[in-house]
């Protein structure tokens, strides 16, 4: 049995997370601690709290003391730490509020996870301090270029991405230096149900489904490695189980797609969905599937941002062979899982976009 904080578990990866361990760890322990931020929604796991092992903090990373306490008082040997500021393009026109949250929030829980779990009179038997970074810390690649590899050296392009190399490093510092049990996992790009309508695919589902144009930065020729949501949490999940101290572990989907490709796939997917049901014409009146035109002619080419990443790539074989882990959903697959969940959970979407970022951001940083 184990006893877990999740922090930033009220955001896309997070709520994921909850739902899929308490689904097949419903004897463990889980403490879900979340700022709630503009990225950041309780409802996303209000089912989860139905559970006699779930119990909600709201509460910030950075906030040691409190940290402590719910190590302490809820004997705690389990930290699975996903709580982020992760959209690029925010890190380049707010590259403080990433440093904060991401380098010192990551420092504080980890300053936490020593004072309690390395403190000979009440340290727990055994401990994990579990870092979900991303590939991201790598840099980019070319065409021709082998997938990052867990020895492939950091050169981040982006505020963002430097911030999470900072918080890997501080990770690896803490295991060598003090001898807590850590270990990272760098994942490819995730998608599915509950994530914030900035990142890619959201955005694309919930503009085509209001009439808006599809923003494709650049050429549309950048590529990422894609996966479900689900199969990043199982591969945490195996990592907790089997993965060696102090190691890494690139989690990825196998599944490389430029972007022009990937919101080709989505459309298609999207204007499957509208012809096989005819009610939500009525629902969507505003989609172009609703009157039977093709959703890829929303595509709109726009400015590419500064520093655009051209590829990522992971080999996870690493994972594989040390964790027995694999993907198991494919692109086609993940895809219509994830525009029927949007089409399906509306109110979700509809109420987290009236949550402003700008807003957050002022309160929290008042003098910036």
């Amino acid at each position: 049995m184990r006893r877990l904080l999740v922090t930033g578990a009220a955001g896309f990866i997070g709520s994921n997370f909850v739902h899929y361990w308490l689904g097949r760890h419903p004897d463990d322990r889980l403490v879900a601690l979340d700022a709630l931020t503009y990225a950041g929604n309780r409802e996303s796991f209000e089912a989860a709290t139905l559970q006699r092992g779930f119990r909600f903090v709201h509460g910030d990373i950075r906030d040691l003391d409190l940290v402590i306490s719910l190590l302490t008082e809820e004997r705690l040997d389990t930290i699975v730490h996903f709580a982020a500021e992760s959209h690029v393009d925010r890190s380049i026109a707010r590259p403080d509020v990433f440093l904060d949250v991401n380098i010192v929030g990551t420092h504080r829980l980890l300053q936490a996870a020593r004072t309690v779990w390395l403190d000979p009179k009440g340290s727990p038997a055994k401990h994990r301090f579990h870092h979900v970074s991303t590939d991201e810390v790598y840099g980019d690649l070319g065409p021709d270029d082998a997938p990052f590899s867990e020895t492939t050296p950091f050169r981040p392009n982006s505020p963002y991405a430097a911030s999470k190399a900072a918080a890997d490093h501080l990770v690896r510092a803490y295991h060598r230096t003090y001898g807590l049990e850590t270990a990272i996992s760098n994942c490819s790009n995730n998608y599915g149900p509950y994530q914030y309508p900035e990142k890619l695919i959201p955005l694309c589902v919930v503009n085509l489904l209001q009439g808006k144009d599809i923003p494709v930065y650049g050429d549309g020729k950048n590529v990422r490695d894609w996966m479900y949501v689900e199969d990043h949490c199982a591969g945490i999940e195996r990592t907790l189980e089997r993965g060696q101290p102090g190691r890494t572990y690139n989690l990825g989907g196998n599944c490389e797609r430029d972007n022009l490709t990937l919101i080709g796939t989505l459309c298609k997917t999207l204007d499957e969905v509208f012809a096989g049901d005819p009610d939500l014409a009525v629902r969507y009146p505003a989609a172009l599937a609703a009157g039977g035109r093709p959703s890829a002619h929303a595509i709109s080419f726009v400015s590419d941002r500064p520093g655009h990443d051209r590829r990522y790539a992971v080999d996870a074989r690493r994972a594989a062979k040390e964790l027995g882990y694999e993907p198991t959903t494919d692109l086609s697959a993940g895809l219509r899982k994830t525009v029927h969940w949007y089409l399906e959970n509306e109110p979700w979407w509809r109420g987290v976009m009236g949550v402003s970022y700008d807003d957050w951001v002022r309160e929290q940083y008042p003098d910036s």
